[in-house]
């Protein structure tokens, strides 16, 4: 019989499983891991940094590039940081479409997260049915920045502009037939909020899928029950957030405990785990889904009936409309001023956070009276968890690290900011 011998082996930062740069340093034991070492930094981000050079509104588009599959939750922390700062406010219309994003965000993330999870564990079909879905959710991104990921839609005071009235249609080519072309387009001949609306209505059904194709299939469960297993009491030790807290039976979400924006007026429930292992964690995530669209169908109705302003009118930090700036030369300068200088905080801190699709994502602000941040720091959730990445894969098989990997849903813009 072969002599078992240990190894030291890197696991990434080109291994498909390790979604973009990470790389663990395993100790293993035949093909049980002893140590897993996570070595970051091999992105050479220096958000933070960058972000106290600029002024404070040219760093929103940053905050995007955070978390790359969470767009617009990052810029939501960022603009209320400064909002608190400023002490403005936006209109409750901007609140609304707001959360409407922050949820269409959180379907983005947790698509992303099932499918590659699933590829990860060896379940391809997933993949492909969950980046159909996403696919849907990318065009309102686009319709409403006018760009698919990094949106910089939000602004400190409100958002950018409000929903658009006309969705963008399907051109005829070559290989569309015209009925093929007439049903693609069938769910765009109203507004955004009508698209938004249909996609809501149809997305239970898709959850369903995923729910038969993963929830009870053997294979699923063998390589998810009893793998990476955290306990409430070391979860909160370790400072575990969002799903990966939940999943182990800790009922806290800031939507809930420490309500922002207008989360508070809206209904929804918070989804918990029992046993606190990469199952409960992949079905606190697809509960989440369920409750993200329950909100998601909530915001449209109550933007149906509630028009009205997307920015507040403080000109200290709102731009003058395009048709005065044709016209009017101090609207044209006030314009010029505000989008190269910026605006001056007031001197002081804040932390503002949001129950990000990974956990709980802050932004510590310090100013001292400038029109640039004096220092600025990221709480960035997935952090703390890959911190945890040796107590939770050490006992366990090597393939078993993919899955820990999965779990936690890392990306690592955040990480290595």
């Amino acid at each position: 019989m072969a002599e078992i011998r240990n190894y030291t082996l890197n696991f990434g930062p080109q291994h498909p499983a390790a979604h973009g740069v990470l790389r663990l340093i395993l100790e293993i034991d035949g093909e049980v891991v002893e140590r897993a070492d996570p070595h970051i930094g091999l992105l050479h981000r220096g958000t933070e940094k960058l972000a106290e050079s600029k002024p404070y509104n040219q760093s929103i588009g940053y905050m995007d590039r955070l978390d790359y599959v969470s767009m617009m939750c990052n810029e939501h922390a960022y603009v209320m940081a400064i909002e608190k700062m400023l002490g403005i406010d936006a209109p409750i219309r901007a609140k609304y479409i707001r959360v409407m994003f922050d949820e269409i965000t959180r379907l983005l993330n947790h698509l992303m997260w099932l499918g590659t999870h699933g590829l990860d564990v060896g379940a391809m079909s997933i993949f492909l049915y969950c980046f159909r879905e996403r696919e849907k959710l990318i065009d309102a991104y686009e319709a409403v920045s006018g760009s698919r990921m990094h949106a910089t839609y939000y602004r400190p005071g409100g958002v950018y502009r409000d929903l658009p009235e006309a969705m963008p249609q399907y051109l005829k080519n070559d290989i569309r037939t015209d009925s093929e072309l007439t049903e693609m387009n069938k769910n765009r001949q109203g507004s955004l909020l009508d698209f938004i609306e249909d996609f809501a209505n149809q997305f239970p059904a898709s959850i369903d899928q995923y729910d038969k194709l993963l929830t009870e299939n053997r294979i699923w469960k063998q390589r998810l029950v009893n793998i990476g297993v955290v306990s409430a009491k070391r979860a909160k030790q370790l400072g575990f957030t969002g799903p990966m807290l939940r999943g182990s039976g800790v009922a806290w979400d800031l939507r809930k405990n420490q309500p922002y924006s207008v989360y508070d007026e809206l209904e929804f429930d918070i989804p918990v785990g029992v046993t606190g292992d990469c199952y409960d964690r992949y079905l606190v995530r697809m509960e989440e889904m369920r409750q993200s669209n329950k909100i998601i169908q909530q915001c449209v109705a109550w933007l149906k009936n509630n028009p009205g302003p997307v920015m507040s009118d403080d000109h200290k930090v709102s731009p003058p409309k395009r048709t005065d700036m044709k016209g009017d030369m101090e609207s044209l300068i006030h314009h010029f001023k505000l989008f190269t200088e910026g605006y001056s905080l007031p001197k002081g801190e804040v932390y503002s956070a949001v129950e990000h699709p990974k956990g709980e994502f802050g932004v510590y602000l310090m100013s001292d009276g400038a029109n640039k941040p004096y220092r600025i720091h990221m709480r960035a959730p997935g952090f703390a968890h890959l911190a945890s990445m040796d107590e939770m894969a050490r006992g366990h098989m090597l393939s078993d690290v993919v899955s820990i990997i999965g779990t936690q849903d890392i990306v690592f813009g955040e990480i290595d900011r």
